[in-house]
C-alpha cells in the first residue's frame, strides 16, 4: 500500500505516502508538500516521478499538529494550511524528512524536491541533513527565514518574479551566491507549478521547470 508510516527520530510516528517503481529505481525523491498537506496534488506529482523510475516518498509534516492532512486550494484551505505551517515547530519538519530520506536510502541515491513550504525544507534539508544527494527547490518563500544556512549538496531553484511571498530581487539575493546552485526564475506567480490551482498556473513555466528539473535529477542522482 502507499500510505505507509514512519519513525522519526525522537520517536514521533507519521503518515507518508510511497511509491516504487516496477522496474529497478534509478534513486530516490523526498517529495515535500505545500502548506496544503500531503494532497491530491502532491501525490500526482510523486505518481509522476515514480512512472520516470524513482521511488518517491512524501512525508505528511503535519502529523505532528493534525494528521492526514490533505486540503484543497480554496481561500478557507489556505488559512487552515497557513496556521498548520506555523503550528508545526521548523526543527521537527527536518527530523520527519530526516525519517523520509533513511526509509528510501536502500535504493540508492537520494534527492529532495519541494513546493512552496516544501521547497524551503528542500533548501534546509540540502543543509542540514545527511543522505541527501541534491535538492530542487520551487518558490520556497521561507527560505528568507534561513538565509543564513548554507546547502552542502547541488541544488537547483525556480523562482516566480511575480511571487508576492518571495520577492524575485531578495530571492535571486540569496540563491544566487550559494555554490553549486542552478537558479532559474520564471515570468510567473507563487505557485505556477501547480495544475489544480488554476489562477496561478502557468503551463509553459511549469513545463520549463519540470524539464529542467528532470535534467538536473538525471545528472545528479542518475
Amino acid at each position: 500500500m502507499p500510505d505507509i508510516t514512519l519513525t522519526a527520530s525522537d520517536g514521533h510516528q507519521l503518515g507518508a505516502f510511497r511509491l516504487d517503481p516496477e522496474a529497478t529505481p534509478r534513486g530516490a525523491l523526498v517529495v515535500l508538500q505545500e502548506i496544503f498537506g500531503v494532497n491530491d496534488h502532491i501525490r500526482a506529482v510523486a505518481a509522476m516521478f515514480t512512472g520516470l523510475g524513482y521511488t518517491t516518498i512524501a512525508p505528511a509534516l503535519f502529523d505532528r499538529t493534525q494528521r492526514d492532512v490533505r486540503l484543497g486550494y480554496s481561500p478557507e484551505d489556505h488559512e487552515v494550511g497557513m496556521r498548520l505551517a506555523r503550528s508545526t515547530p521548523p526543527e521537527t519538519k527536518l527530523l520527519d524528512i530526516a525519517a523520509a530520506i533513511a526509509a528510501v536510502s536502500e535504493v540508492g541515491k537520494v534527492g529532495v524536491i519541494g513546493y512552496c513550504l516544501g521547497g524551503a525544507l528542500a533548501f534546509r534539508s540540502a543543509a542540514k541533513l545527511e543522505g541527501v544527494g541534491a535538492a530542487v527547490s520551487y518558490y520556497g518563500a521561507q527560505i528568507q527565514l534561513f538565509a543564513d544556512e548554507r546547502p552542502q549538496v547541488p541544488i537547483q531553484f525556480h523562482l516566480a518574479r511575480r511571487d508576492a511571498y518571495f520577492p524575485i530581487a531578495k530571492a535571486r539575493a540569496i540563491c544566487d551566491p550559494i555554490e553549486r546552485a542552478e537558479v532559474h526564475d520564471y515570468d510567473a506567480d507563487h505557485g505556477f507549478a501547480c495544475d489544480h490551482r488554476a489562477p496561478v498556473f502557468e503551463p509553459h513555466a511549469s513545463a520549463l521547470a519540470l524539464q529542467r528539473t528532470l535534467r538536473f535529477l538525471h545528472e545528479q542522482l542518475g
